[in-house]
């Protein structure tokens, strides 16, 4: 399945976010773990028919959990 604004960002080099995990839980609901590529923070993306919602995630102090990896 290809959402619009996946086609549209695959197509620009350089992307800002990379989307390093799908999961698929039915139907209609889906989530993505989004990593924004500057400052390494990773977010939780969670759609439900056609609603949604973005959280950054945190560690166990409530700091924003990050990537660094290259």
């Amino acid at each position: 399945m290809s959402y619009k604004g996946e086609a549209i960002m695959s197509k620009k080099e350089n992307n800002r976010f990379e989307i390093v995990l799908k999961e698929k839980h039915g139907f209609e609901t889906h989530s993505k773990i989004i990593k924004d590529k500057e400052t390494g923070i990773l977010y939780l993306f969670h759609a439900w028919g056609f609603t949604g919602g973005l959280t950054p995630l945190l560690d166990q102090d409530g700091k924003p959990l990050t990537d660094t990896k290259k």
